[in-house]
């Protein structure tokens, strides 16, 4: 029920007081760490965006990476010109264009992946790998349900 009274306690019942928190403290780690190799936090997401998929367009990576599409524009222009990735027209449907990283752009998603599995182990390093599963799967069935507000 929702009520127009902010109750006590507030954040501390507000799952998502905590999950901006968490968002929010990660970032600052994930940049500290990959920042001396040249990498924003901008420029992490779409690399990772084309961790799994080697291929994807602009608009996929933005979706990815929850980013908005311009700012993802901007950041595939930077590492086009950068030498960090390369585009293509895809196969399937000559009005897409695909992105892909470059033997160089791989090298630094490499690089900064080492950083980002340093945070993760020093985050969860001590927590049962079903206890993840089960955070993953929460997590997951919440985007879920805010995508179809």
């Amino acid at each position: 029920m929702v009520t127009e009274q902010t109750p006590k306690h507030f954040k501390e019942n507000w799952p998502f007081f905590w999950i901006s928190q968490i968002n929010a403290a990660y970032a600052v780690a994930l940049e500290r760490r990959t920042k001396p190799l040249g990498i924003d936090l901008p420029r992490w997401r779409a690399m990772m965006s084309l961790y799994e998929d080697q291929h994807l367009s602009v608009s996929e990576i933005a979706d990815f990476s929850a980013q908005k599409l311009n700012t993802t524009t901007k950041v595939i222009q930077r590492m086009l010109s950068d030498g960090l990735v390369t585009t293509r027209i895809r196969p399937t449907d000559a009005r897409v264009t695909d992105v892909c990283l470059t033997p160089a752009g791989e090298e630094m998603r490499k690089k900064a992946l080492v950083e980002a599995q340093k945070i993760f182990e020093q985050t969860f390093g001590t927590d049962d790998p079903q206890d993840i599963k089960a955070l993953n799967a929460t997590l997951s069935e919440i985007l879920a349900e805010l995508k179809k507000l």
